[in-house]
């Protein structure tokens, strides 16, 4: 395991990335901060905060990874929104955009539910030609690397280490 992020180094970002956020939308302007599950839910706490002024939070549960290391090609909603989102400024908080397939559907999906404004927002982004979305926020850039940990992870293990780092998975 090869740490490649930081504790300190992630936090420092994520509090960029919640000023940034609050400066485009506005200082009055509430944000429903749209946590997908379960990848992003350490990333979306420690975001949530570092945003200022009113932040509503929902959850989203998506699978098309499995225990696998590449998706399946297949999303699935397994926890819908328990509110709903016509007329919000919704964040799409996401852990990390691989080839953009779940960010591409949920996209298309929440836009179907009338939002006000609909942004997403990628911890890591792995940037490809053939990625679907790109995030208009993303704190970090990676290449090919398996990554776990800070919510990130692998058959559901390493998702409480507080840092980011790669991993074998052969």
């Amino acid at each position: 395991m090869t740490v490649l992020f930081s504790e300190e180094r992630i936090r420092e970002r994520v509090a960029e990335l919640g000023r940034q956020i609050r400066a485009d939308l506005g200082s009055d302007e509430e944000i429903t901060l749209l946590c997908i599950l379960k990848g992003s839910f350490i990333f979306a706490a420690d975001l949530a905060r570092a945003i200022s002024g009113p932040v509503a939070v929902e959850f989203l549960g998506v699978q098309s990874y499995g225990d696998a290391t590449q998706s399946s090609g297949h999303v699935q909603i397994t926890h819908d929104l328990t509110n709903p989102i016509e007329g919000k400024h919704v964040l799409l908080v996401e852990d990390i955009i691989d080839t953009g397939l779940t960010i591409a559907y949920l996209v298309q999906s929440l836009l179907a539910r009338s939002p006000a404004s609909l942004r997403v927002c990628a911890l890591f982004e792995k940037p490809t030609e053939e990625q679907k979305v790109r995030a208009d926020y993303v704190g970090f850039q990676l290449g090919d690397e398996f990554v776990v940990g800070y919510g990130l992870d692998w058959a559901q293990r390493f998702r409480n280490l507080p840092y980011v780092a790669a991993i074998e998975t052969d």
